[in-house]
């Protein structure tokens, strides 16, 4: 009987002595990373909680000042954590795993075009507003900015798959004014009280010239016109107005009323042209267009183009 219970407390003793080992939580091996995040010598569901808060972090996208927080959920992400779990559980020390990401490729365009419409800027170019005694006024220009949307959508979606989670900035590109204060080009002022036609080059004066311009009946039309036609010995086609009923086109030549160059504007039926009537120069003579003296009309031609802004006060 004394052997017996000898016996029975040896083996309870052995029993409680092996339990803490047998009810010990398997442990991932040292070294071991789940999509850069170090899992080694944690059980399954510290190293689960782990993965998971590292992973829930929302990416961080700026642009200079400006920034937003995209989370999973507005990206559609999701992780195969528990695939994860198993794989590090049996890798061999210092293993570095992949997590497994998947996401919504149509969240993450809509995301990157939420913030492409807060960036997004159209360029302006300088503007010709009006002319004073002291020249030209011109508007500055203004460079636009443009998100590069597919870039942007890759560096997202990159950031997903590797786990990463620094700061991701907008990519962007320069759209550059089409044109600007120091290139602005040729402008023309027509004066129809002084009857001259001045010429810049931006904001800096170029050159002047007597003209004549249209009398009080046929007035030449104020207001900020641009050349849209240039005609180099031109027909002249009778105008739809009473003044030319019955006339007859003229072709080029000596005589011809445009002279050897012709600027048609974007006001109907008006233009700059040279006249072999010289003696009209200077004087409101005109039934609209601006008169030049044939040599002054062919060396403006050569001096403009289409597009030209003509400001006439």
């Amino acid at each position: 009987m004394l052997r017996r219970a000898v016996v029975l407390a040896v083996f309870v003793a052995l029993a409680c002595a092996a339990a803490p080992e047998a009810a010990r939580m398997p442990t991932i091996a040292p070294g071991v990373s789940v999509g850069r995040v170090q899992l080694g010598g944690l059980s399954s569901e510290p190293a689960r909680a782990r993965v998971e808060a590292s992973f829930a972090r929302p990416l961080r996208v700026f642009h200079g000042t400006q920034r937003w927080q995209a989370s999973l959920r507005q990206l559609g992400a999701g992780a195969s954590v528990d695939a994860a779990l198993a794989r590090a559980l049996a890798a061999e020390p210092g293993e570095q795993l992949p997590l497994r990401v998947r996401w919504s490729s149509r969240k993450v365009t809509q995301f990157v075009d939420a913030v492409a419409e807060q960036i997004d800027r159209a360029p302006v170019s300088a503007t010709l507003v009006g002319v004073s005694s002291s020249g030209p006024e011109i508007t500055d220009s203004r460079d636009g900015v443009q998100v590069r949307r597919p870039l942007l959508q890759i560096r997202l979606e990159r950031a997903l798959r590797r786990g990463l989670r620094s700061r991701i900035a907008v990519p962007t590109r320069v759209l550059p004014a089409q044109q600007s204060r120091a290139d602005f080009g040729s402008i023309i002022w027509v004066d129809r009280g002084s009857n001259t036609l001045r010429l810049y080059d931006g904001t800096s004066f170029v050159r002047s010239f007597g003209v004549a311009t249209g009398q009080a009946i046929y007035p030449t039309p104020p207001g900020m016109w641009h050349i849209v036609d240039i005609q180099e010995n031109p027909w002249w086609i009778p105008p739809n107005s009473a003044w030319a009923a019955g006339e007859k086109p003229v072709p080029p030549g000596p005589g011809n009323p445009l002279g050897t160059r012709w600027m048609g504007l974007d006001a109907a039926g008006v233009g700059i042209h040279g006249t072999p009537d010289a003696a009209s120069i200077g004087y409101s003579a005109s039934h609209g267009c601006i008169r030049m003296h044939i040599p002054d009309a062919e060396w403006l031609f050569d001096h403009v183009s289409v597009g030209t802004p003509v400001y006439i006060t």
